[in-house]
């Protein structure tokens, strides 16, 4: 992003898909399912950089179990509006051999990053895997990944806010824009 202005130009030309209080909804929900889930195998919890730090941010307090807490950071996005090559740049730190490993991430979209850290979390030993995004794309394309609990879901557009950017900008909403066609 360039300037204020440009960021302030494409908010006000954006279109609210989700609002402050449906996603507060959502992601108490979303906590109420995992714990009911995984309140009895004290999970490693990952957080995928940077798109689910908020999403992790106001889960984390409402899951009502022990975990243990990692982060990875991958992407295929890197600023930009769609997706290319994936690109590792933090692995997690902790073991997961014999683990049950939940990730956090932003938004499910074609499925291959997902697919691509649930292939790497089962080649380091966990012995399960489970996925929550915040919000799941409307593609109308069959995806290699589906997530064990979903948040929202959102059409095929590019959608920001909650942890999602636009051009770097606009992680900081609470909540969820899409780009009008």
């Amino acid at each position: 992003m360039k300037s204020v202005q440009q960021a302030e130009r494409i908010l006000e030309e954006a279109e609210l898909i989700h609002s402050e209080q449906t996603v507060v909804q959502t992601v108490h929900r979303l906590a109420t399912d995992i714990t009911r889930e995984l309140a009895q195998q004290y999970p490693l919890v990952l957080c995928v950089m940077g798109g689910a730090v908020v999403f992790t941010g106001q889960l984390l307090p409402q899951l009502r179990f022990p975990l243990d807490f990692d982060y990875l950071h991958l992407t295929r996005y890197d600023k930009k509006m769609t997706g290319g090559e994936i690109h590792w740049q933090a692995e997690p730190k902790e073991n997961m051999k014999d683990r049950v490993v939940l990730v956090l991430d932003d938004i499910l979209d074609e499925g291959i990053t997902l697919a691509a850290i649930r292939d790497k979390v089962l080649e380091k030993g966990a012995k399960a895997f489970y996925s929550a995004v915040l919000a799941e794309k409307e593609t109308g394309k069959p995806k290699p990944f589906k997530a064990d609990f979903v948040g929202l879901t959102v059409p095929d557009r590019y959608v920001f806010g909650f942890g999602m950017d636009i051009h770097g900008a606009w992680r900081n909403l609470p909540a969820i824009y899409a780009v009008k066609d």
